[in-house]
């Protein structure tokens, strides 16, 4: 048999991607060996070709999730733009792009963001103890077609611990016209709160302070996933006249934290801004959004630290593949 000739070395502990043949199977005759390696032209980097027995070839890179991307070196400055308030045609326009690699890259990355987010967030090395929540409204396509996008951020240090967006009923002078329009709409904010909460789970102290606005539906959520802890509800106050509106007007606030964070969400993702034209068009994408932003805050605003920097630590740029 092939596989007892090869040298030991040649023969490698990969699994091949097609048949799932594990290396050095004497019972199936089936072996995995070296076959070359070539330069990936995007970024300098050495990969390994290797041949399997079921006579199909493959490389280190064909299981990544990134495989075949040809401008990897963008990711982190599409990002970049993405969450200082650019649009993706304005994007494509300053990095020099056609706008469908923006898109590409932003679909690709951002479906990752949000699980990223939380296995960050759970590598802490210490557990969580003050949270301040609450709810940011927009919209898809229409502003008779709301959104609700459910918040959290640790007091103080302002790291963005989770977020949720869902689909709710439109209220006030539209509301009739929307149901006329589009029909009823299904308020999904129930559900994805209690999921919202779940997932804060691993990393935030049963024992935890939260702190929020006086929303009624706020602590029965609450207490179902974290019964032990406290929940302090606090009065809100009337935005801004013009601006950002989660920035409260006169007095000391509560939850500035959670507010401030938030306003920082309307001038930094474009889509949110008000009275624009960027308006999302798909829930998902909104969630793709505010994953990447996330990931930047946390990583790249409220720590200070340069891309060049990063790159050395190697945590943001294995996130984005730079």
């Amino acid at each position: 048999m092939l596989a007892q000739v090869l040298p030991l070395e040649l023969v490698m502990a990969v699994t091949c991607p097609y048949c799932n043949r594990n290396p050095i199977s004497e019972s199936s005759g089936g072996w995995v060996r070296k076959n070359g390696q070539f330069k990936r032209k995007s970024d300098g980097v050495v990969v390994h070709r290797f041949l399997c027995s079921c006579k199909k070839s493959f490389s280190e890179a064909t299981s990544d999730p990134w495989y075949r991307q040809k401008k990897r070196h963008l990711n982190f400055q599409v990002v970049q733009e993405l969450a200082s308030g650019r649009s993706q045609r304005k994007t494509a326009y300053v990095l020099k792009i056609n706008k469908n690699t923006v898109v590409r890259k932003f679909i690709l990355l951002g479906a990752r963001s949000h699980a990223t987010l939380l296995e960050n967030n759970r590598n802490l090395s210490n557990l969580i103890h003050n949270v301040e929540f609450d709810e940011m409204e927009t919209s898809e396509h229409s502003k008779m077609k709301p959104l609700s996008i459910h918040l959290a951020i640790e007091s103080k240090s302002r790291r963005i611990l989770n977020f949720k967006v869902s689909s709710m009923p439109c209220k006030g002078n539209l509301a009739n016209k929307s149901v006329l329009k589009y029909g009823p709409r299904l308020d999904e904010r129930p559900v994805q709160r209690l999921q919202f909460f779940e997932e804060l789970r691993p990393f935030v102290s049963e024992h935890a302070t939260f702190k929020s606005d006086m929303n009624p539906h706020y602590p029965k959520a609450l207490k179902k996933v974290f019964p032990n802890s406290q929940h302090v509800q606090t009065k809100g106050r009337r935005g801004r006249n013009s601006g950002f509106g989660e920035l409260k007007m006169g007095g000391w606030d509560p939850i500035f934290t959670f507010n401030h964070t938030a306003a920082m969400h309307r001038e930094n993702i474009n889509r949110l801004i008000r009275q624009t034209w960027s308006t999302t068009k798909k829930k998902e994408r909104l969630a793709y959004h505010l994953g990447l932003y996330a990931l930047f805050h946390n990583q790249e605003i409220i720590t200070g630290r340069t891309k060049k920097a990063l790159a050395h630590q190697g945590e943001f740029s294995m996130q984005f593949c730079l």
